[in-house]
């Protein structure tokens, strides 16, 4: 029996994930992912972070040809290839597409200093105004620090790209990109609608290195021989998809429409929510990037928001705070003995460096209000989900004075959202009704693929399959006792900010 199928490649610094999505269903097949072990990155100074963008590629050879050999896949029943990737990374090559150096990825904090350098000169009124965001950290001030520093390097550069527009390359030949992701290295100008050549004469850096554009959906190119050879596909395959990792999170999960937000809570926390018209956060805390269904005519903007100090705390409880052996299902059933706002206690989550919701501030984790008379563990465990959810809150927010009606919030049914007391806290205080869905990076990235060459004819199509796991709504008897737990959290983060 012949089947068709859809193929995703979610291209991380961990590891690189295929999934092939059976067309008929809409279920992955199968998924797989490479190394098996955390994938190596290079740190030749503190604060730099580098890979090899082959590496990506040999990753993604093998996740390829064990997802072929567990289906049994024919290489003419693979119909189109999406692409998610990590977002933020230089890679630059050579008029013979070859890699003149390891690729800066999304956590080298390299280029600060020209990002802040181009913020100072351009202003902040126009910086806010046309890129959304301070050039900050991103690919334009990267590619910036290379000019500067490695110029011998710069002036053999033929084209600059995003991590999945090398893979895009490699698989086509062909270098091009899309305005989600210029706009994720702030090369896009959202007030002009082209790309920032503002930005780029400030740092000297000839348009001429940015590929073409092509849209997020559609054809940017198709399998040549060579690749196809490499990859046991067919050539002439389209690869028909492509966007960052948390656009793509946000598509996995059918996040398309203003009000609705995607998050994740694994070691660090992401909230991605969409807006219906260009706005920013004046401090630079959360950042926006045009979001997969971008258009000139219908914006569609995401705000990102990171917390780097989720799951890596609920973590640090599990390995310091509960009796060895005890799982974490019993360490949340331990956490739920506590009454809502933990008698007090408050738990500050920022322990995992800087955070940008804070300005960039690195204070820490604290813990406050403990009374060794009437509090045990599950006092502290329980304001440490709670301080987690707070945080996410505070964040969304910020997200609210943007303009954003949060009222539903997707998720994958994963991490944090394995826990009860964190799903009803989040929903309790936010007031949204929280989905929780089975899906993946790699899946959503081939569902997008099947958008892009027309075998779904809209998003609505392509995630008819995915499937609902369980619905959280607000518990509205509770609300004023989550609202007044969640008031002192903030009363206390204010205190700790003014002595960090």
């Amino acid at each position: 029996m012949n089947h068709n199928y859809l193929l995703g490649l979610d291209v991380g610094s961990s590891s690189v994930k295929a999934s092939l999505v059976d067309i008929d269903n809409g279920q992955a097949a199968a998924s797989a992912f490479f190394p098996k072990h955390e994938a190596p990155i290079s740190a030749p100074r503190k604060g730099w972070a580098e890979q090899d963008p082959d590496s990506w590629w040999n990753y993604a050879k093998q996740s390829v040809a064990q997802v072929m050999a567990d289906t049994g896949a024919k290489p003419d029943e693979v119909k189109a290839v999406g692409i998610s990737y990590q977002m933020h990374g230089l890679v630059c090559v050579d008029k013979n597409q070859q890699p003149l150096r390891p690729s800066i990825i999304w956590c080298d904090s390299r280029a600060v200093q020209e990002g802040n350098r181009a913020f100072t000169a351009l202003g902040s009124d126009w910086c806010m105004g046309h890129l959304l965001n301070s050039p900050g950290n991103f690919t334009a001030a990267k590619l910036a620090w290379v000019k500067d520093n490695e110029p011998e390097l710069f002036s053999r550069i033929d084209k600059v790209m995003l991590p999945g527009d090398y893979i895009a390359m490699r698989l086509t030949g062909e270098a091009c990109t899309t305005v989600s992701g210029l706009s994720e290295g702030t090369l896009w100008d959202f007030k002009s609608q082209q790309t920032a050549d503002r930005l780029l004469d400030y740092y000297g850096i000839p348009a001429t290195l940015l590929p073409r554009i092509v849209p997020t959906f559609g054809e940017q190119g198709r399998l040549t021989e060579a690749a196809a050879k490499e990859m046991g596909l067919q050539v002439g395959t389209p690869v028909s998809y492509r966007a960052g990792d948390q656009p793509n999170n946000a598509l996995s999960l059918n996040v398309f429409n203003p009000g609705e937000i995607a998050s994740t809570a694994g070691t660090s926390g992401v909230v991605y929510g969409v807006l219906g018209q260009p706005a920013c956060d004046a401090k630079s805390r959360v950042n926006v990037f045009a979001h997969v269904n971008y258009t000139k005519e219908k914006e569609r903007l995401g705000v990102l928001l990171c917390i780097n100090g989720t799951g890596i705390l609920n973590a640090w409880m599990h390995r310091n705070v509960v009796p060895e052996g005890v799982g974490y299902a019993e360490m949340n059933d331990l956490a739920a003995e506590a009454p809502i706002g933990s008698d007090g206690v408050v738990v500050i989550p920022f322990g995992n460096g800087a955070e940008r919701i804070l300005e960039n501030k690195e204070m820490g984790c604290s813990i406050h209000g403990i009374n060794f008379n009437k509090h045990n563990r599950s006092h502290l465990l329980r304001a440490a989900q709670e301080g987690i959810v707070f945080s996410f809150c505070y964040g969304m927010e910020i997200m609210g004075q943007m303009g954003m009606d949060i009222h539903r919030i997707h998720a994958g049914k994963a991490n944090m959202f394995l826990s009860p007391l964190f799903r009803d806290t989040l929903a309790g205080v936010s007031g949204a009704t929280i989905n929780l869905y089975d899906t993946d990076g790699s899946v959503g990235a081939a569902k997008g693929a099947g958008i892009g060459c027309g075998i779904y004819k809209d998003h609505d199509e392509a995630f008819a399959s995915l499937r609902l796991l369980q619905t959280i709504v607000p518990d509205e008897q509770h609300r004023a006792d989550y609202q007044a737990a969640y008031e002192r959290w903030k009363e206390q983060l204010t205190g700790s900010l003014l002595n960090a």
